[in-house]
């Protein structure tokens, strides 16, 4: 239900100062009497509770007058939105290192995940009409949301990834073997996965250029990020006194196959070394993939003032019929 001129609903405001400024208008004089009996058959012609029913009847047909002003309509809207017919699977990785504390939030060190949430949030709002899953994997992969429209499902599911939600590891064959699957039985124009990882690959079954050549096969396409410092990497680390506290670590990423496996599939490699450029990275492959959005919107409304503009006579009618009830 909707009011197609809300601004008269301001009116209503001014009932409970109507009906305040008419009570002390309309305060009853005190009258002396000799004797009760007199009071008494006084009374017998009139009916207080009448009395004080009628102003509050007038009152209740003002304000369903202002109600129909307002122009009540109740109706649905329906919005269809076309997909643009590109799938997307987000593959993050989830292993302890990216716990390292090298990349910035609001001006504050953050751990590499954190970083990676925040960025692929802005991703997945810039393109409201793709159909795009989520995939974690560290020693295994693990499916956290299928390919879906429901962004607000999607975004949810980002929010809960964490790190050690999987045995530790860095299995990107099985990862992008995963993702093929998922991927491999979609009708859509253009099927791609953004793999994001911060080492190499030393758990799984299956080797990454074994699964490049599936995805290549299939047509989808692999963009790859390395993401992380060069060198070493502030590491938050428990000591054996159980203190937590940060020791430098040895950053180590294997770029010549991440670039291998994007080379095969017709994507691209990407190196992000910091927030700003974890971002560009995300623009980029934004841009690359362009898409189309199609909307279209059914509106139907039924008015509804008539009914407000009844009802209100019919309140009018009853104060009427009340008032010529206590006349002698």
């Amino acid at each position: 239900m909707r009011f197609l001129h809300p601004e008269f609903l301001w009116l209503l405001t001014l009932l409970p100062l109507l009906a305040v400024f008419r009570g002390r208008r309309s305060a009853a004089p005190a009258l002396v009497f000799s004797s009760t009996s007199i009071a008494a058959t006084l009374a017998e012609g009139r009916k207080a509770g009448i009395g004080r029913l009628v102003p509050a009847l007038r009152l209740i047909a003002l304000a369903l007058l202002i109600l129909a002003f307002a122009r009540p309509q109740l109706g649905n809207t329906t919005t269809e939105i076309e997909a643009s017919g590109i799938d997307i699977l987000l593959a993050v990785d989830v292993s302890g290192s990216m716990e390292a504390l090298d990349f910035t939030l609001k001006g504050k060190a953050a751990n590499r995940l954190d970083v990676v949430k925040s960025v692929m949030q802005t991703f997945i709002d810039e393109r409201p009409n793709d159909r795009i899953g989520l995939l974690a994997f560290s020693g295994r992969p693990y499916m956290v949301s299928p390919l879906t429209l429901d962004h607000d499902w999607l975004l949810q599911r980002l929010n809960s990834l964490s790190i050690g939600m999987v045995e530790d590891g860095t299995a990107i064959g099985s990862a992008i073997g995963s993702g093929v699957n998922r991927l491999r039985d979609r009708d859509a124009k253009s099927r791609i996965m953004i793999l994001l990882t911060d080492g190499m690959n030393n758990a799984g079954t299956v080797p990454p250029l074994v699964a490049a050549e599936a995805a290549d096969t299939l047509g989808i396409k692999v963009y790859t990020i390395g993401a992380g410092t060069r060198g070493e990497a502030p590491m938050p680390v428990v000591d054996q006194f159980g203190r937590k506290r940060l020791m430098r670590v040895k950053v180590d990423i294997d770029d010549e196959t991440l670039a291998k496996v994007a080379e095969m599939t017709g994507g691209r490699y990407f190196r992000a070394t910091d927030t700003k450029s974890l971002a560009k990275v995300y623009d980029e492959i934004n841009t690359m993939e362009t898409t189309t959005r199609t909307i279209k919107k059914f509106e139907n409304y039924r008015e509804l003032f008539v009914w407000f503009v009844v009802a209100a006579m019919l309140m009018l009618a009853t104060e009427i019929m009340l008032v010529w009830k206590r006349l002698p």
